[in-house]
């Protein structure tokens, strides 16, 4: 059974080493493994089954200017990383971090919570985040080598 928590101290050389099997995964562009020191002052929660096999992060932010969905001075959550282990995905638990988050959230006060992705398997991700977790689409950077 998958637990959901806060992550402890103890287990961020584990986050670390998701992290970096991530980056060999190359499925984002430019994505590059975490250190201890890329995690300070980040807000983040883990999946377990007996170890570490899941977990998103990121801040609270405050936005500095006016746009379409986020007024100025507004705080909000800005997600960095969800990651799930290879051998655990399609189990619902990068849904379950994604609905523990906003649960977290929410008790916080905040309104919104914003991520990008990089990710080459853009349907999968576009599926995940906008069918499965019910995220609403604000905008895309598209790109064409010539």
């Amino acid at each position: 059974m998958v637990i959901i928590k806060e992550i402890n101290q103890f287990d961020m050389h584990r986050l670390v080493e998701l992290s970096l099997m991530w980056e060999k995964e190359d499925s984002c562009y430019g994505y590059r493994a975490n250190t201890e020191d890329d995690l300070r002052d980040r807000y983040i929660l883990a999946a377990y089954d007996d170890e570490l096999i899941a977990y998103i992060f990121g801040k609270e932010e405050i936005q500095d200017k006016q746009t379409s969905v986020i007024d100025k001075n507004m705080h909000y959550f800005e997600i960095e990383e969800l990651y799930v282990h290879p051998s655990y995905r399609t189990r619902g638990i990068g849904k379950q971090l994604m609905e523990s988050l906003e649960k977290e959230l929410k008790k916080k006060g905040l309104e919104l919570m914003v991520l990008s992705t990089a990710t080459k398997n853009w349907r999968a991700i576009m599926h995940f985040y906008v069918d499965e977790v019910g995220m609403n689409f604000w905008s895309a950077r598209l790109y064409k080598r010539l």
